[in-house]
């Protein structure tokens, strides 16, 4: 905003306008990065990469591992059913 108001003045400071340009730019590099760094989080959470401050990847393999213990358990109980059925037969 400043820049157009110096350039809408008859006699432009050349240097004050180089100085609110560098900052503007300095400031768009600023959001930049910081819309990049957020990205990249977004993009370890959704694909489950570990990263610090997450416990995604932990609780999915948890979650996972009572999975496999209730498919487990299942199986032994279809297998001892299996069993018994065989002795008393």
């Amino acid at each position: 905003g400043t820049v157009i108001l110096e350039l809408s003045k008859e006699k432009a400071g050349e240097r004050l306008l180089e100085r609110q340009a560098a900052q503007f730019g300095a400031a768009v590099q600023k959001v930049e990065a910081e819309l990049s760094a957020q990205i990249r989080y977004l993009t370890q959470v959704a694909t489950g990469q570990p990263h610090e401050g997450s416990s995604y990847a932990a609780r999915k393999a948890t979650q996972l591992a009572l999975n496999r213990v209730d498919y487990a358990r299942r199986r032994l109980g279809e297998l001892a059913s299996a069993c018994e059925a065989a002795v008393e037969s």
